[in-house]
This record gives structure tokens, C-alpha cells and sequence, in this order.
């Protein structure tokens, strides 16, 4: 699969952009394990143009982590052509527009999913952001608004005229939220569409590498985007790629190179920001973590794990836990 120039291999498995989960040290670990492609956190466009510093971190792209995609959202044209010239400056490989985020913040305010209201309003945004730069321009939304108004099929076309070069589609509504089930039909009508040239790459509900290879093999699509399942498991790429090659996992990570990983997501939080909100920003992922399951009386070594504000207290109770891991080998 290609995006203009950049060549992505068969079959693809990319990184889904999640605010306050995909900063850099995470994307780099995931595409260290497989990821084809990875995306940053969302970047406001209003805040990027008051070169609001939590903001404009957000743009750091490591060489390792190519090819990388800055995503950015908004509701008016201005700001969002100007968002994109500044993140195109922090030299992405492409550049997404965020036409699929459903919280109330975003969408309630007409931007992320909330386009999915004013569709000649999101596509002037895209053709003015299209027209802007000089990268690729993708875009990342929903089925529709609610299960009256899955406009995706007729969408994708329009937005394809705008000069997109490649689509997500999040198999849900905004109305759905992240409730219900990924309609991977609807996906596959996307794709079957004889008149979509550009790539479409398929999101929703991917958990295990069996999954990925039916999103490919029963929709078609080009490319499949995992999101929430890759929180607290980076490996889980090298895993789905195994099973994309293999039929099974034939060489899992052990449980120590697991921990590693966290271990090394705990201190790069720490450098990029300090201790303390590098510990908060990390307990999204120690909390989501698979590694941690199955262990026998853990309730209140994980109640401890996600409340120490120290990396000292929190490097205690990871050893702890390492030890009951072993033991339960």
C-alpha cells in the first residue's frame, strides 16, 4: 500500500493516533515491534497557533518512528490551514485530518466527529488543508453522525475529490461513542466502492492477529489500524504480524522483555516530562496492561502500582511484581 510516496508493504498494520497514549516514546517502541506506520496524539489547532507548549511537544518525531503522521483537528478553515503549514514544518511523513474523535470536548465544539454535522464545512477544511501543504493529506472519521446518518460510502468520495490520499474509517458512529461493535461491513462497502482510488485503511475492535487477518481477507481493505488494544501492549504488533505470517505466535516475548518495555515507556515518560506527570501519564498503560493479569491477590499491589507518585515507589512495586511473575512461570 502506498500514501503518495511512501510505501507501506502488503497488508500493513498501523498504530491508531490516542490522545495522551501515543506520545513519541510509545510510538517508537510500537514501530520497534511491527507497526508499519504510527500516528501522533491529536493536535489541536487552536492550540498549536498559541504555540501552547503541551501542544507543540506533540509534534517531536524521532527518525525511528518513520513514517509518522501528525494528526491535527479543528472546526474553521484558518486555523486549520495554518495548523497544518506549522505541523508540516515539523517535517511528518503525512499529515491526518481528525474528522473521527467522539468525546463531548471535541465534537460537542463541531470539530472530530462533530463534521460528521456539516459535511460541506469538513470538506472546504479538507481542500484548504490539502491545498496548504506539501505532504500527504489523509483523513480519519466515522461511519456518520448516528445509525440514521451512515453517510461513509458517499463521504469517502467527496473527500477523495478533495484530494485526500488515503482514508480511515472507524467502524462506529459518533452517537455509538466506542460502545456496541465495529461495523466492518460498512468498512468493506467503503472499499467495494469502484469509484474510491485512494487507499482505506480499516479501524475498530482489532484485538488479536486472527482479527487483522480477517479485516483484511473479509473487507479488503488496505491497511488495518489498531488502537486501543495496543494500550499496555506494545508487543502486541509483533504479535499480530507473527500470526500474519505464520498462523500462530511462534515466538512470544517473555514476560521480562514485557516488563522491559513498560519499564522503558516509565522512564522515557519521565525524561520527556518530569516524575511526577510522567508517573500520571503512564498509569493508563500500567492500568491496561495484560501482563499484570492472572496474577493470584493482586487487587491491592495494583491499587498501590497505579497510585505511587515516585519512581522509586513505583520501581518497588514493579520488581514486586516482577518476582510474582516469575513464580507464577
Amino acid at each position: 500500500m502506498k500514501i503518495g510516496n511512501i510505501d507501506l508493504g502488503e497488508r500493513p498494520v498501523l498504530l491508531a493516533p490516542m490522545e495522551d497514549v501515543t506520545d513519541a516514546s510509545f510510538r517508537l517502541i510500537c514501530r520497534e515491534q511491527g507497526a508499519d506506520m504510527v500516528y501522533t496524539e491529536f493536535v489541536s489547532a487552536d492550540a498549536l497557533i498559541r504555540n501552547i507548549q503541551s501542544t507543540t511537544r506533540k509534534l517531536h518525531i524521532n527518525e525511528g518512528e518513520r513514517p509518522a503522521v501528525i494528526q491535527i483537528y479543528g472546526r474553521e478553515i484558518e486555523p486549520m490551514v495554518e495548523a497544518a503549514r506549522i505541523a508540516e514544518a515539523a517535517s511528518p511523513d503525512i499529515i491526518d485530518i481528525n474528522f473521527g474523535c467522539p468525546v463531548k470536548k471535541v465534537a460537542g465544539k463541531g470539530a472530530g466527529a462533530g463534521m460528521l454535522r456539516d459535511i460541506p464545512r469538513m470538506l472546504a477544511i479538507t481542500r484548504a488543508v490539502v491545498d496548504a501543504v506539501k505532504v500527504p493529506v489523509t483523513v480519519k472519521t466515522r461511519l456518520g453522525w448516528d445509525h440514521e446518518s451512515k453517510i461513509i460510502v458517499e463521504l469517502a468520495e467527496q473527500l477523495q475529490d478533495c484530494g485526500i490520499q488515503a482514508l480511515t474509517v472507524h467502524g462506529r458512529t459518533r452517537s455509538q461513542l466506542y460502545s456496541g461493535t465495529a461495523d466492518w461491513d460498512m468498512i468493506a462497502r467503503v472499499k467495494a466502492n469502484p469509484r474510491l482510488r485512494i487507499p482505506v485503511i480499516g479501524n475498530g475492535d482489532i484485538t488479536t492477529g486472527r482479527q487483522v487477518v480477517e479485516a483484511f481477507e473479509q473487507s479488503g481493505v488496505d491497511a488495518v489500524m489498531v488502537g486501543r488494544a495496543s494500550i499496555g501492549q506494545p508487543w502486541i504488533f509483533n504479535e499480530m504480524k507473527q500470526v500474519m505470517k505464520h498462523g500462530e505466535v511462534v515466538k512470544p516475548l517473555s514476560t521480562s522483555e514485557k516488563s522491559a518495555l513498560l519499564r522503558r515507556q516509565i522512564n522515557e515518560s519521565i525524561d520527556r516530562i518530569d516524575e511526577y506527570r510522567g508517573i500520571l501519564h503512564i498509569r493508563r498503560h500500567l492500568a491496561a496492561s495484560p501482563l499484570f493479569k492472572g496474577i493470584p491477590h493482586f487487587r491491592d499491589t495494583r491499587i498501590a502500582m497505579l497510585r505511587a507518585n515516585t519512581y522509586t515507589e513505583l520501581d518497588e512495586i514493579l520488581t514486586r511484581i516482577e518476582n510474582m511473575l516469575n513464580e507464577n512461570l
